[in-house]
């Protein structure tokens, strides 16, 4: 027996994972093994580092068996890696706790395979299912990572708490995840995977910013379904990026930062990329600057990813946001093809990155002051105008003196559908980047 972890082997039968979205594909066949192993992973008795215990749980338990977390704190102060998981539960009844030893973070954080990022814990696997019964939590202590990183962005090798990879035929749910040190998580090259019940907060409790705490991201993603999230952060609510396809977010709440994000993308010179098939339904978005919005590069390669980069290639197609409520939200919705850093002059017509055939329909709400009596800035480029943009039933209001608003302000946008365009997007606009 290895200290910290007790191995207990039951004669359960495997219930298996039957909860994949509707929709979302089919998980293969499963066929339960007679037996499964349980592993009960104990804290460090002194609350010194749990990780290699945890990490010998998933070695003994990790394919055919369960890892049980007590209801306890485990200090979790070094990088983990459980990849290769199948047929395994993983119960947490307690907290995980990352360590503040933001030097030894920096230095040993694994690569997540995208831009700069890296990860405290890399796990992955087939038919597996990751549940925390509502109370079970990682917590990142991302107070130290907000007070030294003051609001830059992207920070090399800052961690993201948790980042999903080689995941397929799974269930997260029930989850808690607060205080994330960067992304909250991530999920890469992976399809058929349900997270659902998940709680996310990420806040500061100073002025440092809580920039690029996002709630969750896609990459390399197909058949993610997101349902019953409620995210408090300082970024993007739930973000698809590079490859995200048949992505399904429902029952969203975003309180905080930008909003549902579709991009950033288009930041690798000439690399060829997409994100199609997206639906997202019945999200509220309370004081964010978007219910919604799309971001590509420019066109104009400045500077190397992650805070420079511009020029790629690709589309995004068949987008519908709907059944969507706002509360004191700066702006409903916002296309941009401006991002560009390093003090980049914007280029906003240069993307050839084509953005078509997407719906903002069925919302309702209230707008904040800044809003100007907006519903949409739509700032396509010139280059690759944008086809297929449909706005409908939409009845939002300003927040203070409740005037309805009717302002469309859009740049090469082809033939929209239920709305008019009334002028150009102000150049002035600090979130797209100017003219």
């Amino acid at each position: 027996m290895l200290v910290g972890t007790v191995l207990i082997c039951l004669a359960l039968a495997w219930s298996g994972l039957a909860a994949i979205p509707s929709g979302a594909g089919k998980p293969p066949p499963y066929h339960p093994p007679p037996k499964v192993k349980e592993c009960v992973v104990q804290p460090h008795p002194s609350g010194g580092d749990s990780a290699p215990a945890i990490l010998d749980a998933f070695r003994m338990c990790g394919q055919d068996g369960k890892i049980a977390f007590l209801n306890e704190t485990y200090h979790v102060n070094s990088v983990m890696t459980t990849t290769g998981l199948k047929n395994c539960e993983v119960e947490i009844n307690g907290t995980l706790l990352w360590g503040t030893d933001i030097n030894y973070w920096l230095n040993s954080s694994l690569p997540m395979g995208y831009q700069n990022q890296s990860t405290a814990w890399q796990f992955g696997g087939t038919n597996v299912h990751l549940h925390g019964h509502g109370y079970g939590t990682l917590n990142g202590n991302g107070q130290v990572w907000y007070d030294f990183n003051k609001g830059q962005s992207n920070y090399p090798r800052r961690p993201h708490q948790i980042t999903f990879t080689g995941l397929y035929d799974s269930v997260i749910e029930n989850m808690r995840f607060v205080q994330s040190q960067m992304w909250t998580m991530t999920v890469i090259h992976a399809s058929n995977v349900l997270l659902q019940n998940i709680y996310v907060s990420s806040t500061s409790n100073d002025s440092a910013s809580t920039d690029n705490t996002d709630g969750a991201d896609t990459i390399y993603a197909n058949n993610i379904t997101f349902r019953n999230w409620d995210v408090t952060n300082g970024d993007d609510c739930i973000s698809q990026k590079a490859n995200s396809t048949n992505i399904l977010m429902e029952d969203i709440t975003c309180h905080g930062g930008t909003g549902i994000a579709i991009g950033s993308i288009g930041q690798y010179n000439g690399r060829f990329e997409t994100i199609q098939n997206v639906t997202a339904r019945r999200v509220h978005a309370i004081r964010t600057q978007y219910i919604a919005y799309i971001k590509t590069w420019t066109g104009v390669a400045t500077g190397y990813p992650p805070n420079g980069g511009g020029g790629g290639l690709g589309f995004i197609q068949n987008l519908t946001f709907s059944e969507l409520e706002a509360v004191n939200t700066s702006i409903p919705f916002g296309i941009t093809q401006c991002t560009s850093y390093n003090g980049a002059t914007p280029d906003c017509d240069t993307s050839k990155f084509n953005i078509r055939d997407v719906k903002f329909v069925h919302a309702n709400g209230t707008l904040s002051a800044a809003a100007n009596e907006t519903v949409a800035q739509m700032q396509c480029s010139a280059a690759a105008p944008c086809p297929g943009i449909e706005v409908k039933d939409v009845a939002v209001t300003e927040l203070v003196g409740g005037q309805k608003a009717y302002q469309y302000q859009c740049d090469s946008v082809e033939d929209p559908i239920g709305f008019n365009c009334t002028g150009p997007v102000p150049c002035d606009n600090h979130a797209f980047g100017g003219c």
